[in-house]
């Protein structure tokens, strides 16, 4: 085993060198992501610092800010091939967890590159507050509820409400979430954020978002909902003893302790105060657009014939009800002939509420005595406000020529005339050519050429290839638990790389940091746990009833107990760091050959 790695290191060495030979690399740079750009307080955003064509000779120093706290996550290198540029990029994971809600900026971070220091550019972070509102008495211990959220219950006939509705599930699978009802709303489009970890009380519950938008479309008191979700609850049980001695010795001690059952879940609906648009000082070119939006107008070309079309494009951006923005006609425009406009709508966000919604007429002038478009005005209802807005943007300067005549413009002194830059007539009418020649080579017909026939085999193969794809995926999709065991082998396998090398650079921090993440996967991987839920109490609640021996257990105990020592009391010396790997590698040796789940 030893020489295949070597002789596979070996192969690697080789390539890079090769590859650096033929693709030249970038210069060295630092750039930092942020994974989200928005959380809740309690949660975690992941920074990634990617240090690109280099690697830094220090820790890199984080700015030290209230609220704010950095936590390191690991670290993760690949190469690059763009455009025959290669570029070798090493990335350290942080994860930033914030206290309070407010608008962070993260500044520049620092990292020393052998006498060099590089920065990263700085960063936004947006914390809002936790869900409060769902408390420990909601919960009453459940493995699953469904709750339908709104920024508010006050709105105006034609405003944009955005809806959540929030599935909070301790384990479950085959999600389905319904469509909303709601008599006299109008729904938009639905987007689902990535599922998240949030804890109520002393539960840990998978927190899954469906956000949407309501708009009313008639005054009154309106009930939103409720919300409605399907799903397969993975309930715990406990393990059955038949009274067969033979059955019960060969009883798996890792077979899933769970069922699934088949749960409908159902929210309180949301009752909503919907008030009329006021009719106090509505604008005569109001044409029904709620929200909040800019206006601005552009015409092209403005130096026409009578007759000849004038685009004129209007575009309306903000936020709101888009596929409601409509402007008043331009019937009052009497020296011009008018056509209705196009209209197209772009979207900034999933659920389409952010945008602008762009109108194009088509104008033409009807004398010469025209000297300006008129002026546009457009007026919507601004809730935030609770008042009307008229936006105007002033007449625009037009020229307009008689029909027929061109628009000539005196030519520049050093310019050529036309008698020098027509060419001159040719003299005379060249004769045909008498005889045609060769017209093209003569060559076998299609169907007898190798390289036709050989085309042909290029769809079987691609059908074959194809079929043993789809093959593959569905092998894929109905053994979940061998796919993550060939994960978890190749992790473990590169992670064993890492313990010696950071044993022999002494760095006891990232070590304890490796160690405490592969037994996190090898557990996880063996009950079938995610490996962040992974922590010392597992090794009570969960191996001891699976008859696993006791020294393994207090072997894994200890080697818990060892990087929580390292992380909140660090001291260990190089020779300590040495006898762990021997450890870590027969603990995860013994994990790897009990039995797991079929």
């Amino acid at each position: 085993m030893a020489r295949l790695d070597a002789s596979r290191v070996r192969s690697i060495l080789w390539l890079v060198a090769i590859l650096s030979a033929l693709f030249p690399l970038h210069a060295a740079q630092l750039t930092a992501t942020l994974d989200r750009s928005t959380i809740r307080v309690g949660e975690s955003a992941k920074l990634s610092l990617n240090f690109e064509n280099c690697q830094p000779s220090e820790a890199p120093t984080f700015p030290r800010m209230p609220n704010l706290q950095f936590t390191y996550g690991g670290q993760g290198s690949s190469v690059r091939l763009v455009n025959r540029q290669q570029s070798s990029v090493l990335t350290l994971f942080y994860f930033v967890t914030a206290s309070q809600p407010g608008d962070y900026t993260i500044p520049r971070i620092v990292a020393p590159i052998g006498t060099d220091k590089l920065s990263t550019e700085p960063l936004t972070l947006k914390v809002v507050k936790a869900d409060a509102q769902v408390t420990e008495s909601e919960a009453q211990g459940q493995l699953a509820f469904l709750r339908l959220a709104a920024a508010k219950t006050n709105v105006y006939v034609g405003e944009v409400l955005p809806v959540e509705t929030q599935l909070y599930v301790v384990s479950g699978q085959d999600i389905q979430m319904q469509p909303l009802p709601g008599a006299g709303f109008t729904f938009g489009k639905a987007h689902q954020s990535p599922p998240r970890q949030v804890q109520v009380g002393n539960a840990v519950y998978h927190l899954i978002s469906l956000m949407t938008t309501a708009v009313a479309n008639r005054e009154g008191m309106l009930e939103l909902g409720p919300a409605e979700c399907r799903l397969s609850l993975r309930i715990p049980t406990e393990r059955r003893r038949t009274g067969d001695p033979f059955e019960d010795f060969f009883d798996n001690p890792f077979r899933p302790r769970y069922e699934l059952r088949p749960v409908k879940l159902t929210s309180d609906p949301l009752t909503l105060e919907v008030h009329p648009l006021p009719k106090d000082n509505r604008p005569a070119e109001f044409a029904g657009a709620v929200g909040d939006f800019a206006f601005s107008v552009t015409a092209s070309p403005t130096n026409v014939a009578v007759g000849e079309p004038i685009r004129l494009k209007v575009q309306v951006a903000g936020k709101g009800a888009l596929e409601s923005v409509n402007l008043p006609p331009l019937d009052h425009w009497r020296d011009f002939t008018t056509y209705p406009p196009t209209t197209e709508i772009e979207t900034t966000d999933p659920l389409g509420v952010e945008g602008a919604k762009i109108f194009q007429y088509d104008v033409v002038p009807q004398h010469v005595g025209v000297k300006t478009l008129p002026e546009l005005s457009f007026a919507f209802f601004d809730p935030a406000l609770k008042a009307y807005r008229t936006l105007t943007h002033p007449p625009t300067p037009i020229v307009v020529r008689p029909a027929g005549r061109a628009n000539a413009l005196a030519p520049s002194p050093g310019a050529p005339s036309s008698s020098q830059s027509s060419p001159a007539p040719p003299d005379d009418i060249v004769g045909l050519k008498q005889r045609m020649g060769a017209l093209a080579q003569i060559r076998p017909p299609l169907l007898l050429r190798h390289s036709f026939l050989a085309l042909q085999l290029i769809p079987v193969l691609l059908l074959g290839a194809a079929f043993a794809w789809r093959k593959r995926r569905e092998h894929l999709a109905t053994h979940p638990r061998a796919v993550r065991r060939t994960a978890v082998q190749r992790v473990i396998r590169q992670g064993l790389g890492e313990l010696s090398e950071q044993a022999a650079r002494g760095d006891a921090d990232g070590f304890f940091a490796v160690v405490f993440r592969l037994l996190q996967e090898q557990l996880g991987e063996r009950l079938d746990l995610p490996s962040a839920a992974i922590t010392e109490a597992v090794l009570e609640n969960q191996l001891r009833e699976y008859d696993v021996p006791p020294e393994l257990i207090a072997d894994l105990h200890a080697l818990f107990q060892a990087c929580n020592q390292q992380r909140y009391a660090p001291g260990a010396t190089s020779h300590d760091l040495d006898a762990t790997t021997a450890r870590v590698k027969s603990a995860l040796r013994q994990l790897q050959k009990l039995h797991t789940w079929p």
